[in-house]
């Protein structure tokens, strides 16, 4: 569910009406997060490294207003809750999309994309789903270990749904650093917000105790 913004009143009007009008109004920042207490505690508990990677950050996304808002219709919205749509590679090195809903609780969450992607290897398809606007896009490129990222875009085309990589780790000082990019729309989202988003993923990823049972 999400309802409109009232324009009378919300305070990023401005900032809204300047960066809508960009050709490209997308920014890009790439950072580092710790990793190490994520990984170890998900194969210690057998549980999917990459699902307990999306979850965090779905969750930390989800926990920001920013990371909500969307244009639909020319109209700026704010959703109750956001989802995740991610690439999946193929054994035949081709990849697909697969939708993950948001679930507050880590099992039900991993209970559903579990479904999800066995329904993926056995009925490929691109699926790409471009009515919906309640999602982050996330890709995994687990064999680079990037420093920046610049996505394919339809320019001009009312695009605001952020996007998310994840990429191949690397050791530093016995900790696991994953490089990890974000792209927002600028009329929503500034610096500061996926500052906060980046601390609460890390805030997730160093306590998986608190949530990955």
């Amino acid at each position: 569910m999400h309802r409109i913004i009232d324009m009378n009143t919300w305070k990023r009007k401005p900032q809204f009406d300047f960066f809508k009008e960009y050709d490209d109004p997308f920014f890009n920042i790439c950072s580092n997060v710790s990793f190490k207490k994520c990984h170890d505690y998900a194969k210690e508990k057998n549980r999917s490294i990459f699902l307990a990677t999306l979850f965090s950050s779905l969750k930390a996304a989800n926990s920001i207003e920013e990371f909500r808002c969307r244009i639909v219709d020319d109209q700026a919205v704010i959703y109750d809750v956001i989802h995740a749509g991610s690439t999946i590679l193929n054994e035949d090195e081709t990849f697909s999309f697969c939708y993950f809903d948001y679930f507050p609780e880590f099992d039900d969450f991993l209970t559903n994309a579990q479904q999800i992607l066995e329904r993926n290897r056995k009925q490929r398809g691109l699926d790409p789903q471009d009515h919906r606007t309640d999602l982050v896009y996330y890709s995994l490129i687990p064999w680079i270990s990037f420093t920046g990222i610049n996505h394919a875009r339809r320019f001009n085309s009312g695009e605001s749904i952020p996007k998310i990589v994840f990429g191949k780790f690397s050791i530093s000082n016995d900790d696991l650093m994953l490089p990890v990019s974000i792209e927002a729309h600028h009329s929503f989202v500034d610096g500061l917000h996926v500052a906060k988003y980046l601390d609460l993923f890390q805030k997730y990823l160093s306590h998986p105790e608190e949530w990955l049972t």
